[in-house]
C-alpha cells in the first residue's frame, strides 16, 4: 500500500472509549494484563519489531501527523489488516508511561511461545524484580544468542510496559517462559543442561569451560539466588574484578556472563 494512499484513520475522542480503558488497565498490575491476555508496545521501533515478528496485534493508537518512518509503519499495519485509530496528543500522553510519547502505541496479544526443539543456552531468572534489569537481561540474552529465558517464581512480569521498553524487541525474537521450579527441573533433566549460578564467590568465568547445553541462573538484586536455584546449580560462576567495587548489578553481571558463554561457543565452533 503506497504511503500516500493510507486509508483515513478513525478518531477516538472520548476518554471513556473501551480501547482507552483497556490500555489504561494494561499499564497497571500484572494480574490485569493476564486477565486481558494482552500487553503494550510503545514507540515506532517496538511496534516495527512486533510487526516484523508477525506478533498478533489487537489494535494500534497513533496521534498527530506521523513522521515518515511512522507513516510507513502505519501503512504496513493497515496493509496487514491491523486496526489503527487516532487519538489526541493529550489522550495518548495520559496513557503513555514515557515522558515524551512517540505518537504510536500498540496493544498486542499475550501469545504463548511455541516449544523450542533444541535449547542449548538458556537464561534462568530467579526473583529479578527491577523492570529495567529484567528487560536489559532479556535484551542481552537475545543479543548473546541464548535460545530462551525462563522466568522463575518471584520474577517481575516480563510483559510490563517498562520491561518491554527495556527489552528493545527481545520479547518478539526469543521465547520467554514463566515456569515453576518443578518445570525448570524437568527441563534440566530433559536437556541435560549444566546449570551455572552467578555468584560473587563462584569460580572465575575465565577459568570455566562453559559448554552447551547449559543454563545460566541470575539471582535477585537484593538477596541473590534463592534456595531452589542453589539446589539446582551444578556450579557457581563469578566475574573477577580488578577495581574496588564489591559487586555488579544483576543486569551487568548477567550480560558479562552471557557474552562469555557466547565467546566460548564461537571459539569452539571456529
Amino acid at each position: 500500500m503506497p504511503v500516500d494512499h493510507v486509508p483515513p484513520i478513525p478518531m477516538i475522542t472520548s476518554a471513556s472509549n473501551s480501547k482507552l480503558k483497556l490500555v489504561r488497565s494494561l499499564t497497571g498490575r500484572s494480574k490485569e494484563r493476564r486477565e486481558a491476555g494482552a500487553f503494550l508496545a510503545e514507540g515506532v521501533r517496538l511496534v516495527e519489531e512486533a510487526l516484523a515478528s508477525e506478533w498478533p496485534f489487537r489494535f494500534v493508537l497513533q496521534c498527530g501527523e506521523p513522521r515518515p518512518r511512522a507513516k510507513q509503519l502505519i501503512a504496513r499495519l493497515q496493509q496487514r489488516g491491523i486496526e489503527v485509530e487516532e487519538v489526541s496528543e493529550k489522550l495518548l500522553a495520559s496513557l503513555s508511561e514515557t515522558d515524551t510519547s512517540q505518537g504510536i502505541l500498540a496493544v498486542l496479544e499475550d501469545a504463548k511461545p511455541q516449544p523450542v526443539l533444541a535449547l542449548n543456552f538458556v537464561l534462568i531468572l530467579d526473583a529479578i524484580r527491577d523492570p529495567g534489569n529484567l528487560g536489559t537481561l532479556m535484551r542481552a540474552a537475545e543479543a548473546a544468542g541464548f535460545d530462551a529465558v525462563f522466568m522463575a517464581p518471584g520474577t517481575a512480569d516480563a510483559f510490563a510496559p517498562k520491561v518491554v521498553r527495556a527489552g528493545m524487541g527481545a520479547h518478539f525474537r526469543m521465547p520467554v517462559y514463566e515456569v515453576s521450579w518443578e518445570e525448570i527441573r524437568t527441563q534440566v533433566g530433559a536437556y541435560g543442561w549444566s546449570v551455572y549460578l552467578a555468584d560473587m564467590e563462584g569460580r572465575s568465568c575465565w577459568e570455566l569451560a562453559l559448554n552447551p547445553p547449559l543454563a545460566l541462573t541470575i539471582g535477585g538484586e537484593a538477596e541473590g539466588a534463592g534456595a531452589e536455584a542453589r539446589r539446582l546449580a551444578t556450579q557457581t560462576v563469578g566475574i573477577p574484578m580488578q577495581g574496588r567495587a564489591e559487586s555488579l548489578n544483576a543486569a551487568v553481571a548477567g550480560a558479562v556472563l552471557m557474552f562469555e558463554v557466547a565467546r566460548q561457543a564461537r571459539r569452539a565452533g571456529g
